[in-house]
């Protein structure tokens, strides 16, 4: 059943406004909506025995993804109110062992009406010829990192990342790069290029790093009446060495997804580093393809200054160039955040500007040394790339105790409104049953959503702020919850699939969704907020397992 959180007008709407500028925002009569789109589904998954911390291959069933639902993207479909979602799924009681499936949400006129297990990746999805089977491929013990992208008849796309769980053990293949699309809303999807998958890994593990495909992304051009427009732009890193020598891949498809082209190499060396990753495509105004990433990525060391380049295609992805250094962030030393024991995730997020040609966008988090917390910047460019503005600080917290802002989002729509969304620990932790008893009233431990917003009139100078940060989530939330367990489990989700989960390998997700409808800004992220109505803990209570919470806040209102 979904869970409609309302929080509309009225006196909920002044307790909101109340509530924002005792937590460190501006006084604003700015008042979101926030709805919980993500329910339990029915899907096949892959269990873990009693004792082990990965599924054995063959043991495939159908079940209920129940639990999590880590991690968040959506896209709106051009020219409505309609969107689709997709984040990690977890299954049943195993989300310390990080067993997940991706899943989608359908969403009409900012309404969810549907959520389901991506098809297509699993025993229980019929494959070829109708037939089903525990054969690996096409059944892999999980599929990952949510992306979409509209074309311009309402079709969405995802690339996809199946693979097999190597902890503690290999199962080959290790994984594989997919194209899946819907054309109703992300209710049912087919796998594109006739099936086959735009890159394997045959008979690798992730545990030798001889051949590992992550970090894939999505655009497609959707400009009616551009040369180019419904190509389909997927891109992902193969990563080569334990050192994370990473190459971009780039393959496109000109029949919307029937086919796609061989897979091209992006990155070389000689242009920025060995080290490639964090791909972000996006699709200008006049069809000019953009790409960003982060080069000098290193598994061994996260205590280094990034390096985020940014390039461009003006031939429909044939040929690249330049290579731009865009910006030069100070990744998080620690790869985690003070008092919780999530992961940072990726650092930064890009859109170019789909009015005026030329302009494009770049957020990214920023490590203070000097107050052991993270900031969030953006940069931005009028002239295709060539040349980046000097970076501006976002989060607008400074009158408040030092607290983190971290893994922003950036979006731009119709009209030249631009808007960038992170995640904020400026307010201190309620006290509400959904916050751990250790928690309550600590300060830099719990999260909220917050969105700016930036307008650009088609100038040199490109987008400015307007207003200032606002808030987008309703309730804070604590991203060290779910702590309960379910069948002697701990259910809170876990990237070193483990438990207890140790600190610095939470999982909340590497990203969140922003997107701009022609009315409205809609975020999609995550809160432990909401108590499952499904699922009881061992010792009776409630389970708050991590939602997908859509949030809502009115173009009008804050000024786009």
């Amino acid at each position: 059943m979904k869970r409609a959180i309302a929080a509309l007008a009225g006196l909920v709407a002044l307790a909101a406004a109340t509530g924002a500028s005792a937590g460190g925002w501006a006084l604003t009569t700015i008042v979101p909506t926030n709805q919980v789109v993500s329910s339990p589904v029915a899907g096949g998954g892959y269990p873990v025995p009693p004792g082990a911390t990965r599924p054995d291959a063959g043991t495939c069933r159908a079940g209920t993804y129940n639990s999590n639902h880590s991690e968040s993207w959506l896209a709106v479909k051009p020219g409505t109110e309609s969107i689709v979602g997709s984040s990690k799924y977890f299954f049943e009681n195993f989300s310390t062992f990080y067993d997940f499936h991706l899943g989608s949400y359908t969403i009409k006129q900012g309404k969810a009406v549907a959520a389901n297990q991506v098809q297509g990746y699993d025993c229980t999805t019929a494959g070829p010829g109708g037939t089903f089977t525990q054969d690996m491929p096409p059944s892999w013990t999980n599929n990952t990192d949510p992306n979409v992208d509209f074309d311009s008849k309402g079709r969405a796309y995802q690339t996809t990342l199946p693979f097999n769980a190597f902890w503690a053990g290999g199962l080959h293949p290790n994984g594989e790069i997919d194209v899946s699309y819907s054309d109703d809303l992300g209710r049912h999807w087919l796998k594109a290029n006739g099936g086959q998958a735009l890159d394997s890994t045959n008979n690798q593990t992730s545990t030798t790093f001889g051949h590992v495909e992550d970090k894939q992304w999505i655009a497609v051009n959707h400009i009616v009446g551009n040369v180019n427009h419904d190509h389909v732009y997927s891109m992902w890193t193969t990563f080569n060495g334990a050192g994370g020598n990473g190459k971009i891949m780039v393959a496109v498809s000109r029949d919307r997804g029937a086919t796609f082209s061989k897979a091209v190499q992006l990155t070389t060396p000689s242009a920025t580093t060995p080290a490639n990753t964090y791909v972000y495509p996006s699709i200008g105004s006049d069809g000019t393809v953009y790409v960003a990433f982060v080069s000098g990525y290193d598994t061994t060391n996260k205590n280094r200054v990034g390096h985020v380049y940014v390039t461009r295609s003006t031939d429909d992805g044939v040929t690249w160039g330049p290579f731009v250094l865009a910006a030069t962030p100070i990744e998080n030393p620690n790869g985690f955040f003070a008092n919780t024991k999530f992961r940072d995730g990726i650092i930064e997020n890009f859109a170019a500007s789909p009015t005026y040609p030329g302009h494009a966008y770049l957020t990214y988090e920023n490590w203070d040394a000097a107050a052991g917390t993270s900031d969030v910047y953006f940069a931005q460019t009028t002239n295709g790339g060539l040349t980046w503005s000097t970076p501006s600080l976002v989060n607008d917290d400074a009158g408040t105790a030092s607290t983190d802002q971290f893994q922003p989002s950036v979006a731009a729509g119709s009209g030249g409104a631009v808007a960038v969304a992170f995640y904020d620990r400026r307010a201190a932790c309620p006290s509400d049953a959904s916050i751990l008893a250790g928690h309550r009233g600590d300060s830099n431990t719990c999260i909220d959503v917050s969105i700016q917003a930036f307008k650009d009139s088609g100038g040199s100078g490109g987008a400015v702020s307007v207003g200032p940060n606002v808030r987008a989530s309703i309730s804070t939330w604590d991203p060290d919850q779910p702590d309960q367990k379910v069948g002697g489990l701990t259910q809170y989700p876990c990237a070193g699939h483990s438990d207890p989960c140790a600190v610095g390998r939470g999982f909340i997700g590497d990203y969140f969704g922003l997107a701009i409808s022609n009315t409205n800004v809609y975020t999609l992220s995550v809160s432990t907020h909401y108590p499952s109505g499904t699922v009881q803990s061992d010792s009776g209570g409630s389970v708050y397992y991590q939602e997908q919470v859509l949030g809502t806040v009115s173009r009008a209102a804050l000024g786009l």
